[in-house]
């Protein structure tokens, strides 16, 4: 028995879910996602609630029931709350600023990166060494947040680099003389 797949979505206020075929559309306050579904697993809207049931219990439904309830349960949060990553640069010198809605990221290379993020994410620089990527949809909050990450993941002599916040690094002792 699916432990996530049985639970029952309910739906916040200013929220709706409506389903066209494959296609499941959910709206709210943040925004608007929409997501194709498998047809095989069985979505029941019901007012407020929404639940997921699946015609047998062979190894590909079990796993699309699950799937199917986590990827709704996200789309809800996302449009209602929505997600943020933050990351935190660490190293002399390493800094970040937005140009515009661009992101601009001085990481001990010789030219700066840069990356703009697509519509519907919003990246915030509160501190120069300090970046937050905010959205509705939330694979592509973690993909932008992982990719800006990428560019120089922290290290483990010295810790520097770009980290999540709260990420808890391993350190390495390093050569020691005689």
């Amino acid at each position: 028995m699916s432990r996530i797949g049985n639970k029952l979505i309910e739906l916040p206020a200013g929220v709706t879910v409506s389903q066209n075929g494959e296609m499941v559309t959910v709206k709210g306050p943040k925004g608007e996602l929409t997501r194709s579904f498998s047809p095989e697993i069985t979505m029941n809207i019901e007012g407020t609630t929404v639940t997921f049931t699946r015609p047998s219990d062979a190894k590909e439904h079990r796993a699309l029931h699950g799937t199917m309830r986590a990827n709704l349960n996200n789309m809800v949060i996302g449009v209602s709350e929505g997600f943020e990553k933050a990351l935190e640069l660490i190293g002399v010198g390493y800094r970040a600023q937005l140009q515009g809605k661009k992101l601009v990221l001085n990481v001990g290379y010789s030219h700066p990166v840069e990356f703009t993020p697509e519509e519907g994410i919003t990246v915030e620089v509160p501190a120069n060494t300090s970046v937050i990527v905010k959205g509705a949809n939330k694979e592509r909050v973690g993909e932008l947040a992982a990719n800006i990450r990428a560019v120089r993941p922290p290290e483990p002599y010295k810790g520097k680099g770009i980290r999540y916040v709260g990420e808890h690094v391993r350190r390495k002792e390093g050569k020691t003389g005689k």
